[in-house]
């Protein structure tokens, strides 16, 4: 594993929660998530991004950020959905780095410490999530979704949907909302130009709550939203400069 010690140390590290309808798991997320916050090799903080949740929340979010100033929220007037809540974060973190976690606690804060040492190497970390525990449905679809992904666009990414990457925010604030989004990250990085590395990550049950996703969005959705992505990645466009001259304010 390399030693990145002195990039961390100059480093800002912001670590995005998307919340919908999370009130059963939030306080065990923070508890899960302060484990992180105390042992970090780089100074972090914790940006809830709440995606118009209809339960307590909110009202959870907002008593947490007032305790510990490690943690900050932003809230979407409406329910708008993953891509949308993750692209929220990105363009409210002012660390240059940014990381992305679920709420639901099936992968763990601390192992961002297996991520953060390929920075700056590689442009993106994120994980495979290693016996994955979720239903037979679950894995069935993700394994249907992530094949005929990788058939179509052929970006390598092994675990897409894995809810735990670090990316550097210059690559991160260059990526474009559209719908699905999330499911094309590390590809999004790749189109930039950018070095992804992938690492095995643990995964758990969900500790409470529901799933907010049914056969439809893990199935039929993926594979609309793939062909979304390759009508972007025939227009997108990348340059360089070459020299440049601007006199100050």
């Amino acid at each position: 594993m390399p030693d990145n010690s002195r990039y961390l140390a100059t480093q800002s590290f912001t670590v995005l929660v998307p919340v919908y309808n999370e009130e059963e798991s939030l306080q065990q997320f923070v508890a899960e998530m302060n484990k992180f916050l105390e042992v970090t090799p780089v100074a972090t903080t914790v940006l809830f991004v709440n995606d118009g949740s209809t339960d307590g929340s909110l009202a959870l979010m907002r008593n947490i950020c007032r305790q510990d100033t490690r943690y900050e929220f932003v809230s979407l007037a409406q329910n708008r959905g993953l891509s949308t809540a993750i692209k929220a974060g990105i363009d409210h973190a002012r660390g240059t780095l940014v990381g992305y976690i679920d709420s639901d606690i099936q992968t763990t804060p601390m192992d961002f410490l297996e991520l953060l040492p390929f920075l700056p190497e590689y442009d993106m970390a994120t994980g495979i999530r290693a016996k994955r525990q979720d239903s037979p449905v679950k894995l069935l679809s993700s394994k249907i979704a992530n094949n005929f992904r990788r058939l179509m666009i052929n970006d390598g990414i092994v675990d897409t949907g894995c809810p735990l990457k670090i990316l550097k925010t210059e690559y991160a604030r260059r990526i474009p909302l559209f719908h699905g989004m999330h499911r094309f990250l590390g590809a999004l990085v790749q189109l930039q130009g950018g070095k992804v590395k992938q690492l095995p990550v643990r995964h758990f049950p969900r500790f409470a709550g529901t799933a907010k996703y049914n056969l439809w969005n893990r199935l039929w959705k993926p594979l609309v939203d793939t062909f979304g992505y390759r009508w972007i990645r025939s227009r997108w466009k990348n340059y360089e400069i070459g020299e440049k001259h601007h006199h100050a304010a």
